[in-house]
């Protein structure tokens, strides 16, 4: 029995991680389809706000399908929904987004994911899980790999304006791994959280736009993708489904799973996605020094892991990470089955 129990765990926790790889792919597609709609006139808000609009209303009724029985949870928890609405979904798109229009892609995608780091002193400070030096040094590792992924080295922009938006950016991706993570037996179930976390950034950029706060801007023209002239509503539908639905959606449901921590690190990987869409969408071939950075955001992947291995507090908090012990507590079986 306890044999099988621990095939269960290590099928759950697998699956998890394979959610969120699949989640940082489906980020990654993002700058590629949205670049193509920047350059053809529209504003980094028009883009956010469509972006988190449609994804909206694909999964807010997968949301109020998964809280039948259960809508208290949502009273409960909206403190959380509109935290992560408001800082995870809307923020850090919008923030990112900005940081672009002043600070090169490199530098600002880096200053985004310093949440990373947030995400560990975060656990550290909140719930007293020292990081073992393995996790530290898995930090070490992702930082420099980054750095060479990004070549920031090779032109670095500074703007005082675009490091504030990119460390806003920071803030709601550490934001984004640590609410997904939140599970207890008053917590939302995780389609939940996604789909009402993109209701309220959805109405919150839609409100932001109408009264001018942001800058609202679209152009219903052709873009080019891939070489070829495509209609205006190809990226945003991608953005909308792929870039956003899907990732956020499948994001939520593997963080729950492996934990905040393990998932900021294993999100890493859309960098590594990200240039990889850009070379075949867009034709920038990754160097030599990309391909070294890779190798160092999967060292730090490692060593994450590993860490948390050896510091089983780390993974396994009462309010932080799931509890694997048995097939009954396999979060994603629930998807399938309909209890979530």
């Amino acid at each position: 029995m306890k044999a099988g129990n621990q095939k269960d765990s290590a099928r759950t926790l697998l699956l998890g991680f394979l959610l969120v790889v699949l989640a940082s792919a489906a980020f990654g597609t993002s700058g590629a389809f949205a670049k193509s709609l920047l350059l053809a006139g529209w504003t980094p808000a028009g883009v956010v706000t469509w972006r988190v609009g449609i994804a909206a209303v694909l999964l807010v009724p997968v949301a109020a399908w998964s809280m039948r029985g259960r809508w208290h949870l949502l009273r409960r928890n909206a403190a959380a929904v509109l935290a992560f609405g408001l800082v995870a979904v809307a923020g850090c798109q919008f923030a990112y987004f900005n940081a672009v229009e002043h600070l090169s892609v490199a530098v600002a995608l880096l200053l985004e994911y310093l949440g990373i780091v947030l995400v560990v002193g975060w656990m550290w400070a909140r719930h007293g899980h020292r990081p073992s030096r393995l996790t530290l040094g898995g930090v070490v590792l992702s930082v420099l790999g980054l750095l060479l992924v990004l070549d920031v080295l090779s032109g670095v922009e500074v703007s005082w304006v675009g490091v504030i938006w990119g460390l806003l950016a920071a803030v709601g991706l550490a934001t984004f791994y640590v609410s997904s993570s939140h599970d207890h037996d008053e917590s939302l179930p995780p389609l939940a959280l996604a789909g009402f976390g993109l209701g309220v950034g959805a109405v919150a950029l839609v409100a932001a736009s109408t009264t001018g706060l942001i800058d609202y801007g679209t152009a219903r023209f052709d873009v080019a993708i891939a070489g070829l002239d495509a209609p205006w509503w190809v990226p945003v539908v991608e953005l909308a489904v792929v870039a956003a639905a899907i990732a956020y959606a499948t994001g939520v449901i593997g963080t729950r799973i492996v934990g905040a921590t393990i998932a900021s690190f294993v999100g890493l990987s859309e960098v590594l996605f990200a240039v990889l869409f850009a070379w075949v969408l867009l034709g920038e071939l990754p160097g030599w020094m990309q391909l070294a950075g890779g190798l160092l955001i999967l060292g730090g992947v490692v060593a994450v892991r590993l860490g948390e291995r050896s510091d089983a507090a780390l993974d396994v908090p009462q309010d932080d990470t799931p509890p694997v012990p048995t097939s009954e507590s396999v979060l994603v079986a629930g998807v399938v089955d309909g209890s979530v």
